[in-house]
């Protein structure tokens, strides 16, 4: 495969996660492979009721920790599920939602240059 097409993949992959895990997916996703980076960017991914929750200050707090309690509770089954994809093995795992913008960041650091290994 292809690094733009090993990128749909975990795009592909990340949205039906995201649907069967959490509940919803998002309107737009996008993943950059640079290097030993993977980045995948969610955009639009909250719900009504969420978007009501984050209009104050203890209701940001309570979604940041109950969506980011979700991802680490399924961390090992997500960490499968990419490295199926890239065939390499996932270092780390770092994600944060901005309820601001109502994106969430994804970035993995894998132990191999990804960039190099599915050029083409």
């Amino acid at each position: 495969m292809t690094k733009g097409q090993i990128e749909a993949k975990i795009s592909e992959t990340v949205t039906k996660f995201e649907i069967n895990i959490m509940g919803r997916g998002p309107k737009q996703i996008n993943t950059i492979i640079i290097q030993d980076l993977v980045i995948i960017r969610l955009k639009g991914f909250f719900s009504i009721s969420e978007k009501r929750l984050a209009e104050n200050e203890s209701g940001i707090e309570l979604l940041k920790k109950v969506r980011s309690r979700l991802f680490e509770n399924e961390a090992d089954h997500f960490k499968k599920l990419i490295e199926d994809i890239i065939g390499v093995d996932i270092i780390s795992i770092y994600s944060d939602v901005s309820t601001r913008t109502g994106e969430k960041i994804i970035v993995l650091t894998v132990n191999e240059d990804l960039e190099k290994k599915y050029q083409k």
